[in-house]
């Protein structure tokens, strides 16, 4: 009989510990792992920069520390820098459950030969999801409603015309990207019978929803009474909408983002809300997390704001343990790699 392998499952107050065991035993049975368990301190404490990776949670010596003798480690944060390749010898597979790996050095890792993989699509649902939520408590004016209502006041004045919202139904929606998440909000917004509209130049157009048009992004910006932002943050689509996009824009238009926040001008989106020409906008991301006092989108009216949350639902944490799990079952049997990150094939 094969001795059991040596894991680390580091999973933190989202993507708990108990999933990725779960969903570890799922692969192999419990007998095929010897787990080692380590709990990182997000989201109770904000994830950062570790060394020179990104969005990490917990410390390098903990997880230098935890990792000693293990050959597998499945994580949504933890940081794999340089220096913890250097310093655990022994590992060969780091799965992370999140859709792009940027706490791992992969250049590092690739080195060391290990292998990086992610969970592409664990959050699509709850970010389309969400972003259905910010469309329609922007455009009916929702928060505003219920803050009058706590507040103690019945305000039936929100029935005249000027001061009602928008429908979906009849509207057109034009969405930036048209990835997992961006298809899903179209076919969502189909459904509610909107016409939809797209702006990928490298979606395939069969991969769209019946019905969806792909048009040149200022078309979209021109005709559409909602934009949403659904594109991946590159040097190519960082503040690709700005003053001018926002400009053309149709007057009393609604702007939606829960994507990156590297898309948007966020002193120009301020600035066509106080004058008036957009009607709305619905934020999950930021230039700058947390939101700073002193940002231009403080004060700004017709907003609803959120905390990057878009992706927060108990189905995301379970379905991101599954994928890093299965990853982990693929490595175990030998088997290629689904959504590995650098070119370090499975081994055992």
């Amino acid at each position: 009989m094969n001795e059991p392998i040596p894991v680390l499952v580091a999973g933190d107050h989202f993507m708990l510990n108990r999933l990725l065991v779960e969903s570890l035993h799922a692969e192999g049975g419990p007998a095929a792992w010897r787990v080692r368990e380590l709990e990182l301190p997000w989201p109770h404490l904000p994830f950062g920069r570790v060394e020179e990776v990104e969005e990490a949670s917990g410390s390098q010596e903990r997880l230098i520390e935890a990792l000693a003798g293990v050959r597998v480690c499945l994580t949504q944060m933890a940081p794999l820098t340089a220096r913890v390749l250097a310093a655990c010898p022994d590992l060969e597979l780091f799965a992370v459950g999140r859709g792009g790996p940027v706490n791992a050095n992969l250049a590092a890792a690739t080195e060391h030969g290990v292998a990086v993989t992610f969970a592409p699509g664990r959050n699509a649902a709850s970010t389309a999801e969400h972003t259905l939520g910010l469309m329609l408590a922007t455009m009916r004016r929702i928060p505003q409603a219920h803050a009058g209502v706590v507040a103690g006041r019945w305000d039936s004045g929100m029935y005249a015309y000027h001061a009602t919202g928008l429908e979906i139904a009849g509207s057109t929606v034009g969405l930036v990207g048209a990835g997992a998440i961006g298809r899903r909000v179209a076919s969502a917004l189909m459904a509610l019978g909107a016409e939809v509209l797209v702006a990928d130049p490298y979606a395939d157009p069969a991969s769209l929803p019946a019905g969806v048009r792909q048009v040149p992004l200022a078309e979209l910006l021109a005709s559409s009474a909602v934009v949403s932002l659904h594109a991946r943050l590159t040097a190519e689509t960082a503040g690709i909408i700005g003053s001018a996009e926002l400009a053309s824009m149709p007057r009393g238009s609604v702007l939606v983002n829960s994507a990156r926040g590297g898309l948007l001008d966020h002193a120009a989106l301020a600035t066509a809300l106080r004058d008036g020409h957009l009607f709305a906008a619905g934020l999950d991301v930021f230039d700058v997390e947390p939101l700073p006092a002193d940002h231009p989108l403080r004060g700004a009216p017709n907003l609803v704001l959120t905390p990057h949350l878009a992706g927060a639902s108990r189905a995301v944490a379970e379905r991101a343990a599954r994928l890093v799990a299965a990853e982990a079952g693929r490595w175990l049997r030998g088997e290629p790699l689904l959504h590995r990150a650098n070119p370090v094939p499975a081994a055992r």
